[in-house]
């Protein structure tokens, strides 16, 4: 779907009144049926699912692919991704046939202003972060009515009240994993023979950018390795600020 095809306003109480609705009617389905039901039934061609690529996205994508291959996959591709993820991810596009993957790149105009020399990471986290990950994400998911995560509530103690269905401000994120444990993932990556993040046999448990991603110790939080040392939890794409993003953001500017 073309960037020009920005949705028009909605009434954000309106969305909210709905996300809570589809989570007391379908919150409780079967992960795949919910994924069915989002991509076929209720946001027909107005969806899309963000996926890091990350330790266990395999999981989402397959489930992705076995109901429409041709989903559109955002990867927020923000220059900093270790090597192996990106292995990761072009290994997954070609085993699950995802034809849809879509990289999405920062502004260069605000790289060469706020990072000219790449090390924004060091001094102001979370400038880099809205800088390579939060106007990239306004910028791709804009066009859509609603969007899927990997996201789930074991993985720390800021989603342990994670839902499946929640609103970000006129529009609606899917969690279909929310509520799955780790003995689950790795059982369904078992049963259908799906790649591991060649990092995670190395302690990574929640895979970022390189600079800001560390292994886990035993014991931490799975994201304990993301912003180790400081009291950074997220990102931003999954926090408020994206709202706030999403409804200032300009699709005039260049992508390039």
């Amino acid at each position: 779907m073309a960037l020009s095809a920005v949705l028009p306003d909605t009434d954000e109480k309106s969305v909210a009144d709905e996300a809570r609705a589809l989570e007391a009617r379908y919150g409780g389905l079967d992960s795949r049926l919910i994924i069915e039901l989002a991509i076929d039934h209720l946001f027909n061609e107005e969806i899309a699912v963000v996926s890091s690529f990350g330790a266990e996205s395999a999981v989402l994508l397959h489930l992705i692919s076995e109901v429409d291959h041709s989903t559109p996959i955002i990867f927020l591709e923000t220059g900093k991704h270790f090597s192996a993820t990106l292995a990761h991810r072009d290994r997954l596009i070609e085993e699950l046939g995802l034809t849809d993957v879509q990289n999405v790149y920062p502004l260069q105009s605000s790289l060469k202003r706020e990072d000219p020399f790449g090390a924004l990471s060091m001094t102001d986290k979370d400038r880099c972060c809205y800088i390579r990950k939060v106007e990239p994400m306004a910028r791709a998911v804009a066009p859509y009515r609603a969007w899927m995560t990997g996201r789930k509530q074991f993985q720390a103690s800021t989603r342990a009240a994670l839902p499946v269905f929640e609103a970000v401000g006129s529009r609606i994120r899917i969690n279909p994993l929310a509520r799955w444990q780790t003995a689950d993932l790795q059982a369904y990556m078992t049963a259908h023979d799906l790649p591991a993040h060649p990092l995670v046999e190395k302690g990574y448990r929640s895979i970022g950018c390189m600079p800001c991603t560390k292994p886990v110790e035993d014991g931490e939080d799975q994201r304990a390795g993301r912003w180790a040392g400081t009291d950074k939890t997220e990102c931003g794409i999954h926090l408020t600020g994206l709202t706030d993003t999403l409804a200032n953001i300009s699709l005039t500017e260049s992508n390039l």
